[in-house]
């Protein structure tokens, strides 16, 4: 099996291509190459070699990259860490995935591990570098789950699974060597590892990455490098969605844009294709199957409301509790099936089984497949609002408000209530200057859902809260909720 990814893969007629950038330098395919064979060289010393976890903790950047690729030169692991967490947070990721060597920012980090700052990373290999062997099936990646069920789990994701993944979205997005991916995700998410990284990098295409998102810049950035494509969460979108007519920006060198991590409105995906004039990709996927299994087509083509058909390589279906798949347009949890699925949840085997059966991922999310194998997504099982006795689904709700031209964003949670179990209620961010009223958008409720799916309550806020790769973060609004609703 071939790791196309890996930088030091590249023919001699790549190896002065450029490969990575960031706002102030530019590496060739070379000179990736040779930096992380110094930092390996670096890692060497410090103990890490096959088999062992190396901690990244850093900030989007060239350093961040190269710490990645030296680890897995040695047939180590790299666990990438939120660079805002607390000591606290930090500390049970590193101790969790076993880490021996952190990499970040600062030297005074006390973790009970060596660290090495960004700052000391060497440019020179000291000695001749081997030529490295990155074997298929050696561990690549400990990407962390959000936790909010719990405390996070470690994915574990092999190379191998990384090589199907990206092969699996290069075949559907036709993705080449003169494509060039504007990376603005975090890259503690695997989302930014692999479609905005490692994908452009397998066909020796470029990456330009910024450390961090704000509307303008991101702006300029387009302007400035002309990317011919990008990838991000729902709340990207809404904030470009926020900026004025009259800004100036050239996005004709964009030809799509994918979008995915958690339900986008339609109304927004179309308000952003016709200010910006590319189509916004939506699809859908976990971190346990290496981020994506489903893709609308690159070209803007596909259906709306949906999150696509199966990438290649993969199998999507609806299961029943019972565990049998379901035919067109029943309802039921999706699940997955390939080689992008992890090997597992770190040290937490019964997670593991309850998670992959018979080979199935499932995801916890509720969906429909129709007659074309377009998958639409209902809601996440946990999300469900279960109203004396009846099943409501959020996303549902949040659909039709997302209808109403001033709506920018919407999220709808169960809230308890004392005699019903529980009832919606909805938190909406509207777009600036907008007018709208809580008695019109309950109206428009009233109109298109039944009177049991209408929100008890509607909120118009200023902002909603997102976890850290950009979500609304679901659980800290039922917990505002934890008072029954009367």
């Amino acid at each position: 099996m071939d790791i196309d990814y890996l930088p030091w893969t590249k023919s001699a007629a790549d190896a002065e291509r450029i490969c990575l950038r960031d706002e102030e330098r530019e590496l060739t395919y070379a000179e990736v190459s040779r930096r992380s064979a110094a930092v390996a060289e670096q890692f060497a010393g410090a103990g890490i070699g096959r088999g062992d976890v190396v901690a990244i903790m850093l900030p989007n950047r060239l350093e961040l990259l190269i710490g990645l690729f030296a680890a897995w030169r040695l047939g180590a692991t790299a666990t990438p860490i939120n660079p805002v967490f607390t000591p606290n947070e930090a500390g049970y990721q590193i101790r969790d995935s076993g880490a021996t060597l952190l990499l970040t920012v600062a030297t005074d980090a006390e973790h009970g591990i060596p660290v090495i700052s960004s700052d000391e990373l060497r440019h020179t290999p000291h000695a001749t570098p081997s030529e490295p062997s990155v074997a298929p099936d050696a561990l690549a990646l400990l990407i962390y789950t959000s936790g909010s069920t719990g405390h996070p789990k470690g994915v574990m994701l092999d190379h191998a699974n990384l090589t199907a993944m990206i092969t699996s979205l290069v075949d559907a997005m036709g993705i080449g060597r003169e494509d060039h991916s504007l990376l603005v995700l975090p890259l503690f998410h695997v989302n930014a590892l692999v479609v905005s990284c490692l994908m452009p990098l397998s066909v020796g295409g470029r990456v330009t990455v910024l450390e961090r998102f704000a509307p303008t810049t991101f702006l300029d950035a387009i302007t400035l490098h002309r990317p011919t494509y990008f990838s991000a969460v729902p709340t990207i979108y809404a904030r470009l969605a926020e900026q004025p007519e009259d800004l100036p920006v050239d996005t004709t060198s964009v030809r799509f844009a994918a979008c995915g991590s958690s339900p986008v409105a339609p109304e927004l995906l179309n308000r952003i294709h016709e200010r910006f004039g590319f189509p916004i990709v939506e699809g859908y996927g976990l971190t346990e199957g290496t981020c994506a299994s489903t893709l609308n087509p690159a070209d803007g083509s596909g259906k709306p409301r949906t999150v696509g058909r199966a990438l290649p390589g993969q199998q999507v279906g609806v299961m029943s509790p019972e565990g049998e798949l379901l035919g067109p347009g029943a309802r039921g949890e999706v699940v997955i099936r390939g080689a992008n699925i992890m090997r597992g949840y770190l040290g937490r085997p019964e997670a593991t089984e309850e998670t992959i059966v018979d080979g199935w991922l499932h995801t916890g999310d509720v969906g429909v497949i129709d007659e074309d194998g377009y998958v639409a997504i209902v809601d996440r099982i946990k999300d469900m609002i279960i109203r004396g006795g009846e099943n409501l689904y959020p996303k549902e709700i949040e659909s039709v408000l997302a209808k109403h031209p001033e709506v920018l964003e919407v999220a709808v949670v169960g809230a308890p209530e004392p005699f019903l179990g529980e009832v919606p209620v909805a938190y909406v961010v509207t777009y600036p200057d907008a007018t709208v009223t809580v008695d019109e958008l309950i109206a428009l409720c009233r109109v298109e859902l039944t009177k049991i799916k209408v929100p008890t309550a509607l909120h118009l806020v200023q902002g909603l809260p997102k976890n850290p790769i950009g979500k609304i973060d679901k659980p800290a609004l039922r917990q505002a909720l934890s008072e029954p609703v009367r």
